[in-house]
């Protein structure tokens, strides 16, 4: 086993790229861990008395930033970059300065969830102001209530908050307004080695929860999932370690062959998923893709033919996902017609179309819910809902990413627009995209 390196964004390399669009993209490549799972699973691994290994893990930098906070706290991490196998070994915990957990942890939201784990095994946690991408709200009110109703005790110290639990950490009942991975991941994560039993309604069911929940299982948690999304825990007072792969990254899958669809071109997806990418698939076959699936991947191409307007609106699992909207969206700018969607879960997340805008696109926003349901951003004054008009020429502009996954959608127009456009600021996609720079190039775009 190697050591940790440093995984994700190279800084050797450019922050921005130069794209020639107008290439269909064809070839082959692999997606690995989730995102929105492997870091969790680190965290988790602070609540075992073994070493825990997680396979299939990704080389992006929020993998990183998790690693340093472990290894900030005493844990150690090691990392093979080319099997995926990452070791976290919890032995020689030790409290952090929130002035280091802020260095280490930049704009990642991530510390919050080390909270729970830290206060079973330390008494005590500390967390720095948290980012984020910009958006939506993401207030951290759910995660303080939710631990302080497990009997934290929050205080403000310097530019953060300071956490204890003298008493202990004791089940409680909670519901959620809204099903919120974040707060889910929060109670799951606390609720575990809390004495008594935590019951949680309202909660969100993604697959990556449920790998979560598969991992603490395994960890000797008792965890049950009833069908009316409620999840009840029953504390218990040791865990070990665990061996778990992570389930593929959903997200990436999807981005990549929205690229596929958007550029007219055909991508094999290794690791893609069928199971967790059933209404993504609908959508993408219903708007003129199609796909193969086969038992180590999927195949996305465009089969000839006009891509085909829709009427969509995002939801939570299982739902079509709103990290799925923005790369659709850059497809849907192709598509003969009107389309229409309705983004329910970040009330912010159309920012990304300016850019696509001033590439030529017809795009009109709104602050009506344009969809058979209203929404909690209805008459709140947020552009949540979007009308594309197409298909529409995209020309190639100066652009600069937003966000993950606008920035990545950004990527993505620049590859179906005619001339070189130059997108800035690609970092950012290194915090959820594995090598995507060497993705694109066995892909065939014209990039430098």
């Amino acid at each position: 086993m190697l050591s940790a390196p440093v995984i994700g964004h190279d800084r050797t390399m450019s922050d921005s790229l130069r794209i020639t669009g107008g290439k269909p993209l064809t070839g082959e490549i692999t997606v690995r861990g989730a995102k929105n799972f492997v870091p969790k699973a680190m965290v988790a691994a602070l609540l075992g008395d073994t070493p825990s290994t997680l396979r299939n893990v990704p080389e992006i930098r929020d993998v990183q930033v998790v690693t340093d906070l472990l290894e900030l706290h005493g844990a150690s991490v090691a990392y093979n970059a080319t099997s995926g196998d990452l070791t976290v070994d919890p032995a020689g915990l030790v409290p952090a300065e929130i002035g280091d957990v802020s260095v280490h942890a930049g704009s990642s939201r991530i510390p919050i969830l080390f909270c729970g784990p830290l206060l079973h095994r330390l008494g005590e946690a500390v967390i720095p102001d948290v980012g984020g991408c910009k958006i939506g709200e993401r207030p951290v009110d759910f995660h303080l209530e939710i631990l302080e109703r497990f009997g934290a005790i929050v205080e403000v110290v310097g530019d953060g908050l300071r956490l204890t639990a003298p008493d202990g950490l004791a089940g409680i009942k909670y519901r959620l307004n809204y099903p919120s991975v974040g707060a889910t991941e929060q109670l799951l994560l606390t609720a575990v080695k809390a004495k008594g039993i935590t019951r949680l309604e309202n909660a969100a069911v993604e697959p990556e929860i449920k790998d979560l929940i598969d991992t603490l299982q395994k960890m000797g948690a008792i965890i049950s999932v009833d069908t009316d999304r409620s999840i009840t825990i029953e504390g218990v007072t040791k865990m070990h370690g665990f061996d778990h792969t992570s389930l593929a990254d959903r997200i990436e899958a999807a981005s990549w062959a929205c690229a596929a669809l958007a550029t007219r071109g055909d991508v094999f997806i290794h690791g893609a998923q069928q199971r967790t990418m059933g209404m993504f698939l609908n959508v993408f076959r219903k708007v003129g893709g199609e796909f193969d699936v086969v038992s180590d991947g999927i195949r996305f191409y465009h089969p000839g033919g006009d891509i085909r307007s829709i009427a969509l609106q995002t939801d939570v699992h299982p739902g079509f996902m709103t990290d799925w909207q923005q790369p659709m969206v850059v497809a849907l700018t192709q598509a003969k017609g009107l389309s229409i969607v309705h983004e329910t879960v970040y009330e912010k997340r159309f920012g990304f179309t300016e850019a696509l805008i001033q590439m030529g696109a017809s795009i009109q926003l709104y602050r009506e819910c344009l969809g058979d349901t209203a929404c909690r951003f209805g008459q709140r004054n947020f552009l949540h809902s979007a009308a594309i008009s197409g298909p529409t020429p995209l020309k190639a502009a100066n652009i600069e990413v937003p966000d993950l996954r606008g920035g990545f959608s950004h990527l993505i127009a620049a590859l179906v627009a005619e001339g070189a456009s130059t997108v800035s600021g690609v970092g950012v996609i290194d915090r959820g995209y594995e090598g995507f720079r060497a993705k694109l190039t066995a892909l065939g775009a014209d990039f430098a």
